[in-house]
């Protein structure tokens, strides 16, 4: 099987450099950032020289164990065991070994290029491909003259598509890309102003973006936008689409939103075909519409390119939001500055309601295609639209167009240096801030300045996979039927407000909570949606009362405890929501006390019902089935014998996470959609159905170590490895949630994507892991679950539910939300 391993020697010859080889060893990952060092064994370092020079951090790489490197001149530091390939271009050296690689294999390869949409037309051409046939991709948005060629390195025998974007920025880049790529089929996503700035002309630039498909059998592209250039494709089969031009293989004639999805109708061989489209974007439509085409052209049924089509998750850039100094909360999006993924990062921040002012801290933006004056005069634009409190501007240019931001507060400074050395004047507090720049500013410095120093352990909260769930749930619904979601217990041990601001912006009809301060919490994180309380203690009523939070009423004595709150507080209409037991028997009114609840409530001027409701005991499963029946029908009886003496509607649920699943018929007015949020559903097969694991656990290595056979290891002498080996002690233990249950054995972790078992009782803020057989070293992540090692599997392990997984991660571990 061909793999990418490869002796030193052969690498030498391969990129044609000079040097001395000291001593053979195999290569099999390529290095370009000393702080991300893989496998250093069977690394090769290429010190790049860009806007830092590699060649000053070849000290580094060779002290984390890294033995090969290629450099264009010799260094002077010591370096005993260490092989030296000396070359005339580093770059150009990690491209011609890429190059070679790809030569060596004959899978078919999918090459994207285009100004807008390569890599989510890349990562949904993934997805729609994939169940066919073993695909390797870029990762992220590696399609740069490093990022390619690090992608295409990943090709090994196994694979038998590949799936590549090349992005350029100037003339003389795609040959390069084209050579280690090789496409036999070619796809020209949408030609737009991004990059303009590097060419001559729009027709310069799409002249050079073409030369990714010079030996390409097939292109992919847009009738309208290669209008003119007819002679100048190099490909002569072509598949192109259109909404304008009839004379396109793939005529889109008709578009209908159906539920927020985008139903579209075309003509493909003188019949009449159609795709649903799970978005609503302009952006991803054009983009699905794109591997919609790829996949006809490529001998898809269109049946089955409809049918995949149809469940296509979102791909997006990510926001990281965490907490900031002074109760701020902090959006870091440090790396990316264009005026499309500012406008998505200012939704984002006006989402977020937990603090009363606004702040954008922004660079100069570059590659708009655009002119200063009209670029900043949108984007000072956008900002006055989205009611920014405070503006920071970091860079010349924004210093010069300062004018045009009519924002309450603002500042200017000219880099990144001044702004950290006059933070203080600045005075942020209790505030939102975004953090928007471009890579050269270095805005990462920005945000830990920014960011509040927590512990190493962090719980990382996908909103892009709870928003992803809820949509999977909604989308099993009928026409009309409610939501309330789910946040009680810290949702879930996710967060508070912002989990709710997600919810809340994406237009939940109702959050339940477990207690009145949970409620309380929420609105004084700017919450306004309706909250129920499912269990409000009387003492508090005048909290519940002040944050318009809404009580269930389970029993005769709550009943009349918060009727008479309401008499001797002045109350009318207030709501309350009825809780039904039929069959859990843990709270709520039975069905033989409906009749005397009817005369207490009937003709009630203190309160009104909002909704009544019971919960089903085990929707999710099948042996329990005439159960959960007999509840349902139960619950009608009760609700409609109610809604009679009333004389009005109120809303009526019975339905949770698995029941939505599983009992179609029991979704009435509305549904509580629970664990489900977080990718968690018993009823369904896992990973079925489109679910996504909302958090990711991790931690890292404080310390290693080799033990001896004969030595124990942790409290109680439990611990022991029968022959000796290593151990890494891990920043987690039962005070952050990993309970003693997986000590000795029964827990195991990530270690650099391979599992190590747990050795040992697990300590109160510590535990020890057997990573005898794996390459690790101290600072390395660990991953305690993710959608790899899942949450259900560690359930399962120590016989509990994934409930009790979630929920007790500590408060103590930082949580850090993403949102993409």
């Amino acid at each position: 099987m061909l793999s990418n391993h490869y002796p030193i020697t052969a690498v030498k010859d391969i990129i044609g450099a000079g040097g001395t080889i000291v001593k053979e060893d195999t290569i099999s990952v390529l290095l370009t950032d000393s702080r991300r060092i893989t496998n250093a064994a069977e690394g090769l370092f290429f010190a790049l020289s860009g806007r830092r020079n590699g060649h000053e951090f070849i000290a580094e790489a060779y002290a984390a164990g890294v033995r090969n490197f290629v450099v264009k001149h010799h260094t002077d530091i010591k370096m005993p065991g260490a092989n030296f390939l000396l070359v005339d271009d580093v770059l150009a050296a990690l491209q011609k070994l890429a190059a070679y690689h790809r030569s060596r294999f004959k899978l078919e390869v999918i090459g994207i290029t285009g100004s807008n949409g390569k890599t989510i037309v890349k990562e949904w051409l993934y997805q729609l491909l994939t169940p066919d046939k073993n695909t390797v991709r870029n990762p992220k948005s590696y399609n740069s003259q490093i990022g390619v060629p690090l992608s295409v390195w990943q090709i090994n025998g196994n694979d038998e598509l590949g799936i590549f974007e090349a992005g350029i920025s100037t003339v003389n880049e795609m040959d390069k890309l084209e050579a280690i790529i090789k496409p036999s089929i070619g796809v020209l996503t949408h030609i737009g102003p991004a990059h303009d700035e590097g060419f001559e002309s729009r027709r310069q630039k799409v002249l050079e973006k073409l030369k990714l498909f010079r030996h390409s059998r097939l292109l992919v592209h847009n009738y309208d936008q290669l209008t003119g250039y007819e002679k100048d494709i190099p490909v002569k089969e072509r598949f192109t689409w259109s909404t304008k031009f009839k004379q396109a293989d793939l005529y889109v004639f008709t578009e209908t939103v159906i539920r927020r999805n985008f139903y579209l109708r075309a003509i493909f061989r003188e019949k009449e075909i159609e795709c649903l489209i799970p978005f609503m974007d302009e952006a991803s439509v054009e983009n699905a519409i794109v591997c919609w085409a790829t996949m006809l052209a490529m001998g898809y049924s269109p049946a089955a390119a409809d049918d995949r089509i149809e469940r296509l998750n979102q791909v997006s850039m990510r926001l990281e939001l965490k907490n900031g100094i002074n109760n701020c909360s902090v959006i870091d999006d440090s790396y990316n500055s264009d005026v499309q993924s500012l406008e998505i990062a200012l939704n984002f921040l006006n989402q977020q309601n937990q603090h009363p002012k606004r702040t954008l801290i922004l660079s100069d933006i570059y590659q708009s295609g655009l002119q200063d004056d009209i670029l900043y005069r949108q984007v000072a634009d956008m900002i006055e639209t989205k009611g920014i409190n405070k503006f920071i501007g970091v860079g010349e240019a924004l210093d010069r167009y300062r004018d045009s931001f009519n924002v309450p507060e603002k500042y200017f400074y000219p880099d990144t240096n001044t702004l950290l050395q006059r933070l203080k004047e600045l005075k942020l507090d209790n505030e939102t801030i975004l953090i928007k720049g471009s890579r050269s500013f270095e805005f990462e410095r920005i945000s830990q300045a920014l960011a509040l120093k927590a512990h190493e352990t962090i719980l990382e909260i996908s909103l892009n996979a709870l928003l992803n769930n809820l949509n999977f749930y909604r989308a099993k619904l009928k026409p009309g039927v409610k939501v309330m979601a789910m946040v009680k217990a810290f949702s879930y041990g996710s967060g508070t407000f912002e989990v709710a601001n997600m919810l809340q912006y994406n237009k939940v009809d109702y959050l339940a909570v477990a207690y009145i301060d949970e409620g309380v919490a929420l609105r004084t994180g700017g919450i306004t949606l309706p909250v129920m309380v499912l269990n409000p203690e009387s003492s508090a009523f005048d909290k519940l009362v002040e944050n318009k939070l809404e009580p269930e009423i389970f029993s005769f004595e709550l009943l009349d405890e918060f009727v008479r709150y309401a008499q001797t507080t002045g109350l009318s209409n207030f709501p309350v929501h009825i809780k039904i037991d039929t069959g859990m028997h843990r709270l709520g009114f039975e069905e033989h006390d409906i009749d005397i609840l009817c005369d207490l409530l009937e003709e009630n001027k203190y309160i009104r019902v909002q909704s009544v409701f019971s919960h089903l005991v085990a929707s999710d499963a099948e042996e329990h089935d005439e159960f959960t029946q007999k509840q349902i029908s139960t619950f009608e009886r009760a609700y409609k014998k109610i809604e009679r003496a009333l004389g009005y509607k109120f809303i009526k649920h019975i339905a949770n996470t698995s029941g939505i699943t599983r009992w179609p018929q029991a979704q009435f007015d509305m549904v509580r959609l629970g664990i489900g949020l977080y990718g968690i559903d018993t009823a369904l097969p896992q990973g079925a159905g489109g679910l996504q694991p909302v958090a990711t656990l991790k931690t890292s290595v404080s310390q290693v170590r080799k033990v001896q056979a004969n030595d124990t290891i942790g409290y109680n002498r439990n611990g022991k490895l029968a022959n000796g080996g290593k151990i890494a002690t891990v920043r987690i233990g039962y005070a952050d949630g990993y309970l003693r249950a997986f000590g000795n054995g029964v827990g195991k972790m990530l270690v650099n994507g391979e599992y190590a078992p747990t050795v040992g009782n697990i300590s109160m803020d510590m535990c020890t892991l057997d990573v005898s057989n794996i390459d690790v070293r101290e600072g390395d992540e660990v991953i305690v679950f993710n959608e790899e090692l899942r949450i259900e599997e560690l359930a399962q392990e120590i016989g509990t539910i994934p409930y009790e997984i979630l929920t007790n991660v500590s408060q103590r571990v930082k949580r850090v939300y993403f949102y993409e």
